[in-house]
């Protein structure tokens, strides 16, 4: 676990969790957010952008607002999504979570988004705008 808690910083966007064929190759649609990321794995290809771009006959999941852990991190450190996550979990607020090189992104339902700035709030870490 870390010492000391982490600066987050929430994005004013929504964004949408989209999922299809493996096979398909990545739309440019997907490209056209200012943050996207894209996984294919064996079963599926997980796209997340910002819900403006998405065509409405994409199978997605929309209306997710984001809270960016300011980095770089350290590969070294322990326990950054496991500490941030059970904050939420205590509140009953689900997250999907990305990992990328220098930091975490903690994708939230907007419905969720302001309790679980309170309740991170709460717990010491600070969160900008």
């Amino acid at each position: 676990m870390l010492g000391k808690k982490l600066v987050m910083k929430a994005i004013n966007e929504l964004y949408g969790v989209c999922r299809l064929d493996h096979h398909q190759p990545v739309p440019e649609w997907a490209k056209d957010s200012n943050f996207y990321s894209i996984t294919r794995t064996f079963e599926e290809l997980s796209i997340v952008c910002s819900q403006e771009y998405i065509p409405d006959h994409v199978k997605c999941e929309k209306d997710w607002k984001m809270l960016k852990v300011e980095g770089p991190l350290d590969f070294s450190l322990i326990g950054i999504l496991s500490s941030i996550s059970t904050v939420l979990a205590q509140r009953k607020i689900s997250i999907f979570a990305i990992s990328t090189f220098d930091t975490d992104y903690i994708l939230l339902k907007s419905k969720d988004f302001d309790n679980a700035i309170e309740a991170l709030s709460n717990e010491g870490y600070e969160i900008i705008a």
